[in-house]
């Protein structure tokens, strides 16, 4: 009985995130066939973050995209593209992202160097990297700097989570909008793992 629960359950989410095709993983398989209380927990996890006040659909769906380019999630990225369109994310909008997240990666591994090993020469030496997409965004200066805090959270990089804070906020985002964008981000990434 339970376990007919859980396979209906992960059917649930899976239908509801535009993933009703996917070939199940060792991990999602196990989930549906015990006793687990996570699949449920998961789904409502999910239909929360989904909805969280500070975030238009279009946003927590180019959120999720973000999270899914970040990790290399192909069924992330097939299912939340046609998602965030549908809610009106243009070509250009959805082109930008893959340039953020590739900036963001590259930013995070630098910067995380950086105050790693926090040695003069390594902080007093110019970067040298290109960032010119930073400059005048098709996402909004706002969206794309929470957009990049959110990356950066992702990746772990304490220097960019600190800078990216403070500049979206600079851009008029209240803390209940960055820490909304946070949380859905932190789920997708607990997502991710299992599909």
């Amino acid at each position: 009985m339970m376990i007919q629960t859980q396979n209906e359950t992960l059917g649930r989410i899976l239908s509801d995130f535009n993933l009703a095709d996917i070939e199940l993983t060792t991990g999602l398989d196990l989930l549906a066939n015990t006793d687990s209380k996570y699949l449920r927990d998961l789904r409502i996890n999910l239909s929360n973050a989904l909805a969280y006040p500070n975030l238009t659909k279009k946003e927590s769906y180019l959120v999720v995209l973000a999270v899914g380019i970040n990790e290399k999630n192909s069924h992330l990225v097939k299912a939340f593209t046609p998602l965030a369109e549908a809610e009106g994310a243009t070509t250009n909008e959805i082109a930008e992202l893959y340039s953020l997240v590739s900036l963001m990666n590259v930013n995070n591994v630098f910067y995380r160097f950086r105050h790693y090993t926090q040695k003069e020469y390594y902080t007093n030496t110019p970067a040298g990297i290109k960032m010119s997409i930073m400059m005048n965004p098709v996402l909004g200066k706002e969206f794309f700097e929470l957009l990049s805090l959110v990356v950066s959270a992702v990746n772990g990089c304490e220097m960019c989570v600190n800078a990216h804070e403070q500049s979206v906020k600079q851009h008029g985002a209240t803390e209940a909008r960055i820490y909304d964008a946070i949380r859905l981000a932190s789920v997708v990434k607990g997502f991710s793992t299992l599909i």
